[in-house]
């Protein structure tokens, strides 16, 4: 068996695993990137721009079907399933592509194609692709960025290789009949409002509440009446089964109990399973490495570091299930791989507002803490609805609720939960704002041009104004300020 010695080992070579890789380089360290699976990102390749190439589509799509209410009476609308999937594959492989050749410019002594699992916390065994070998790294430090995989629920396991996932989708030939969607969180809303919008027959099913991760009622109210008016939600069910539908028809039928315990039964063309990822940790020889789990079961790590415990291990990307997210991975990437370089020298960095949005139409997002993570008597909330904002009614996107938390005596903007049209660039100011640490009537002393829908955050921060201790000062620059 082969032995090398180097600085790092980086394991998995996705978004968080390369930016590991090129830190530690940059760094000066010696470096090997373990990867077991194909070369491309998870966001490349079966997440963030192919489920957007689909909604794309679907917006494309549902246009048409607005058209008439601006006096444009479009004819003979048709959706082609084949050639909506076709664009959506030829359009993702020239992403992946371009991470390919990224890749491929590492060189060839860093790239290392295998299986690896630790025997120590700094010693790493590597089942070679293609071969009987086995190839053993002596390191000084390693990172871990081996990325997250679709979870099926345990009752639904035995149809496992039935079942379709987000990774499927895009691979399927046509666009079916009819989905049931299992797990309405951000992956399964977009996919399923896409696929709804394309003229598929959509059902979602969930045995909890919320949507996509919107906790704060108020907005949670609106998300439920706004996508309850377009789709079919079964929300907090019981009993749910799944089965394979008898007969040359095939597909499935699908079978639960309402809130109201009424039973119901409906035969689908396919089921989705969209009920959240896990990190792919089975396997890596964790516990033998003596590395630290917390009160979940995961690895405790810190994120300003991403250190695990005191050892000379790193947590990055998906793999750490901090915020699953491609810039949080880039960032927990590029800490990881400069701290496992530097090891002892482990320095902790400030991290970004957390901001997570879904890109669903209306849109969702959530800036800073969100309403679960508020002290609710030190947080003050402004509010604003999108049903009579100018320029929502221009383009008749007038549906949505947006409310932002600030601290009520410094009248620091901390979070946010949001839900209306172009909620994607407008969540973007609130982070930039929280990010700089501004008041709320710092932020209304920005400029607003008329007619737009960040208009619309200016309305919610100056309700939040009467939700905060208000002082003379603060009073006065509310008063003069521009742009209130």
């Amino acid at each position: 068996m082969e032995e090398r010695s180097v600085d790092v080992v980086v394991i998995g070579a996705g978004t968080a695993g390369l930016g590991a890789q090129s830190a530690a380089r940059k760094a000066g360290a010696s470096v090997v990137m373990v990867e077991d699976g194909p070369y491309g990102t998870t966001c490349a390749r079966v997440g963030c721009m192919p489920s957007k190439l689909l909604i794309a589509a679907a917006d494309a799509a549902r246009a048409v079907d607005q058209a008439p209410i601006f006096g444009v009476h479009p004819e003979g609308k048709r959706v082609d399933g084949r050639q909506v999937l076709e664009r959506v594959r030829a359009e993702r492989d020239r992403f992946v592509g371009f991470v390919l050749q990224q890749t491929e410019r590492i060189p060839e002594e860093v790239r290392v194609r295998g299986r690896a699992r630790l025997l120590s916390p700094t010693r790493v065994r590597v089942a070679l692709e293609g071969s009987d070998e086995e190839l053993e790294l002596n390191a000084r430090a390693v990172v871990i960025a081996t990325g997250s995989s679709p979870y099926i629920p345990p009752n639904l396991k035995p149809l496992e290789a039935k079942l379709s996932t987000s990774a499927d989708v895009f691979e399927w030939e046509d666009l079916p009949e009819s989905v049931a969607v299992v797990g309405p969180g951000v992956i399964g809303l977009e996919l399923g409002q896409a696929l709804h919008r394309l003229g598929v027959r959509v059902a979602f099913f969930s045995p909890f509440e919320a949507l996509a991760h919107v906790h704060d009622p108020k907005v949670s109210e609106v998300v439920h009446q706004v996508f309850d008016e377009e789709m079919e939600l079964h929300l907090k069910v019981d009993a749910f089964d799944v089965s394979e539908a008898p007969g040359e028809e095939g597909g499935f039928i699908v079978r639960w109990h309402d809130a109201q315990g009424t039973p119901g039964e409906a035969r689908f063309e396919k089921v989705l399973v969209t009920a959240g990822r896990r990190p792919n940790l089975e396997g890596l020889g964790l516990e033998q490495a003596g590395v630290p789990f917390n009160d979940r079961g995961r690895p405790d790590f810190d994120p300003r570091t991403t250190q695990v415990g005191d050892l000379p291990i790193f947590l990055a990307g998906d793999a750490a299930n901090h915020y699953p997210l491609l810039h949080e991975a880039s960032d927990e990437g590029r800490i990881a791989g400069g701290n496992a370089a530097n090891f002892p020298d482990v320095r902790a960095e400030i991290r970004r507002v957390p901001l997570s949005i879904t890109f669903t139409d209306p849109q969702i997002a959530v800036v800073g803490k969100s309403w679960r993570e508020l002290d609710h008597e030190q947080c003050g909330v402004g509010e604003v609805s999108y049903t009579n904002q100018g320029r929502a009614r221009v383009m008749a996107k007038n549906k949505g609720h947006v409310r932002i938390y600030a601290d009520r005596d410094t009248g620091r903007i901390c979070g946010a939960e949001m839900f209306g049209p172009s909620v994607e660039h407008t969540a973007h100011l609130l982070a930039w704002t929280i990010q700089c640490g501004m008041t709320v009537f710092e932020a209304l002393n920005m400029p607003f041009y008329h007619p737009v829908v960040e208009e619309g955050i200016r309305s919610a921060l100056r309700s939040l104004t009467g939700d905060l201790r208000m002082t003379a000062g603060n009073a006065e620059k509310l008063r003069y300020g521009p742009g209130t």
